[in-house]
């Protein structure tokens, strides 16, 4: 678990001292903001390298850093910033307010403890999640309450300031794109954000930073709304997740400069030397599986091949091919980020680095984020924090190939299997001069498409009377080849099934079936297999382990009502009834450990 290894201040402490360290990075893990950690180094004569305890202490509490961003003439949203002790009051302040607010723990961070409310009702229930949530990741229940703005951008500024009292801005990171207020996608810079905006943000920035006499790296995060004003949310003093795009436009190396400045060096750089050279795109892979409502997903690394490396590529990562992905940690994986010259190139690239990303074993997020780069509204810019929520209400369900896409899958599962076939041919033991004709006709179906295949050569094949001809290094037992066609270059990830392939490409996933012309008309009198009826059972949804039941065998439930809290990866998650039903058997207790799928109560109507 995490408060036994990187939570526990002792154990860090420990391994400092075995291996001779005078100086300790904590990266962006929670001890990166916990005053206690610093304090406990400094006693052991250890360097922290981040910034002052005051300044942790001041920007770490959320309400506190609130009323010093006020006093230091920054923009703040309105709301109540005092301590809120139960949900009775939470849904008072809220109606005063006015909905929809945010709820949110004050000694929070990364997304945990926060709750948006539309009503009472939500501000109740999320009061009570939030403090929960809060209590176990921070052991900090506090709850505050602030306006949420609809429909805004979250845009953030990156500072850097020595012991000297020199401080800086690096320009700005847009960093809309997150799910459950967890960041998913981040560019630098923003594409909304004009020099005018950048240098104001800035200019707030710096200011909260000297109010509270910062050094070493931080960010200072606003939400925007769509006439460009921008309002203080917090202050991350450490290391941002997301610092790599700032690094790839502004050529600064944060981590080297906070070393620096904790060896009590000054700044190399002043405001003027400050650049922007290109974009640059992150996007954070994590073991949730867009397919099951971003879940997370646990289990072993089956395959992990990340895109092959190049200077306008960078991939961090801290998990490798074999490894296993626990329940105790936070799901990210990787954080995927390309640069260009501009945007356009920049989003190409990414979209092209994640067809070659290889990832099996577990359920992860690249097929959502191939899908968000080739997302017109993502594309032009037009952005906000709503922006999963609104473009995939439903969730995420894949990428339905259009109808040149799906010809160009065709041609692929051809070519494929046309190769597969050659090769099956030369098998050794066959008899001389005997071998088995490959036929030319093929028929490919997938999602709908059923299309006539004609293999010319096994590099050129013609789908209906359009006909394409591949360059490709693909050679059968590959899982992942490019294969170019003219001007288009497809990565596609390629996986035998019983009678054809699964393709992988641009978020879009179909199983294609190959077939003689033959075997495709006998295959279309097969009768559909239906799906078990689930709809009795209360089936756990990942794998994590149970924190409370909230029924009991025999009780009426109604729709919406929460039956049990399932936790995995520091997250809290409530299973709600999906309509009236009797609770006829309830299979699990608190603490148990579960599996996807498997069963926590039964149903009858």
């Amino acid at each position: 678990p995490s408060a036994k290894s990187y939570l526990s201040i002792d154990n860090i402490i420990d391994a400092a001292r075995r291996t001779g360290a005078d100086a300790v990075h904590p990266g962006y893990g929670f001890l990166s903001e916990n005053p206690r950690f610093a304090q406990a180094l400094k006693g052991q004569g250890i360097a922290f390298i981040g910034p002052p305890v005051a300044a942790i202490e001041a920007m770490g509490d959320k309400i506190a850093s609130k009323k010093i961003a006020a006093a230091a003439g920054v923009a703040t949203v309105p709301g109540h910033l005092g301590v809120i002790a139960d949900g009775d009051e939470a849904a008072k302040i809220a109606s005063e307010i006015g909905y929809p607010v945010m709820l949110k723990a004050s000694g929070g961070g990364g997304g945990k403890g926060m709750r948006i409310a539309w009503n009472e009702v939500e501000a109740r229930d999320g009061f009570a999640s939030s403090q929960s949530e809060a209590r176990s990741s921070f052991g900090d229940d506090r709850i505050f309450i602030e306006k949420f703005i609809t429909d805004p951008r979250h845009i953030e500024i990156q500072i850097l300031g020595d012991a000297h009292g020199h401080l800086i801005h690096l320009n700005e990171r847009e960093c809309s794109i997150q799910r459950r207020n967890q960041k998913v996608i981040e560019e630098s810079p923003s594409p909304f954000i004009d020099a005018a905006t950048r240098k104001k943000m800035g200019e707030h920035a710096i200011a909260l930073g000297r109010a509270v006499g910062y050094q070493s790296a931080g960010t200072v995060e606003f939400i925007v709304d769509a006439e460009r004003n921008f309002y203080f949310l917090e202050m991350n003093t450490r290391l941002q997740v997301e610092h790599p795009v700032t690094e790839l436009v502004t050529g600064i190396d944060l981590v080297e400069e906070m070393i620096r400045v904790a060896a009590g060096e000054k700044l190399r750089f002043t405001q003027k030397d400050v650049k922007l050279n290109g974009w640059a795109i992150e996007a954070r892979v994590y073991a949730e599986d867009p397919y099951r409502g971003f879940l997370p997903s646990t289990g072993r690394l089956t395959r992990y091949r990340p895109p092959a490396s190049k200077p306008s590529l960078r991939n961090d990562t801290g998990v490798f091919e074999g490894g296993e992905i626990s329940v105790h940690y936070d799901p990210m994986i990787a954080k995927l980020c390309t640069w260009a010259p501009d945007r356009a190139r920049a989003i190409e690239g990414m979209a092209e680095a994640l067809d070659d990303f290889e990832i099996e074993g577990i359920g992860h997020n690249l097929p959502f984020l191939a899908a968000v780069m080739q997302h017109p509204r993502f594309r032009q810019g037009r952005l906000s924090t709503s922006f999963i929520a609104e473009e995939y209400p439903k969730g995420f369900t894949g990428v339905a190939p259009s109808d040149a896409d799906a010809r160009l899958l065709a041609a692929v599962a051809a070519v494929v299997n046309f190769r597969v076939q050659q090769r099956n041919v030369q098998i050794s033991g066959t008899l001389a001069n005997h071998p088995r004709q490959v036929g030319a006709d093929w028929v490919v179906t997938f999602d709908g498409l059923a299309a006539t295949a004609r293999v010319v050569t096994d590099d050129k094949v013609s789908i209906g009377d359009a006909t394409f001809t591949f360059a490709s290094d693909w050679r059968p037992g590959a899982s992942h080849a490019i294969f170019t066609i003219g001007e288009i270059r497809m990565g596609v990830k390629i996986s035998p099934t019983a009678s054809g392939w699964r393709l992988r490409w641009r978020g879009i996933d179909v199983l294609a079936h190959v077939r003689t012309p033959r075997v495709a008309e006998l295959a279309r009198l097969l009768p559909a297999k239906p799906p078990p009826d689930t709809s009795n059972l209360l089936l756990c949804p990942m794998p994590g382990v149970v924190t409370a039941i909230s029924v009991s065998e025999g009780e009426t439930v109604e729709a919406g009502q929460a039956l049990a809290t399932v936790e995995a990866m520091k997250m809290e998650n409530v299973l709600r009834a999906e309509r009236r039903a009797v609770v006829a058997r309830i299979a699990v207790k608190p603490g148990a450990s579960l599996a996807v799928d498997d069963l926590i109560m039964e149903f009858s109507a």
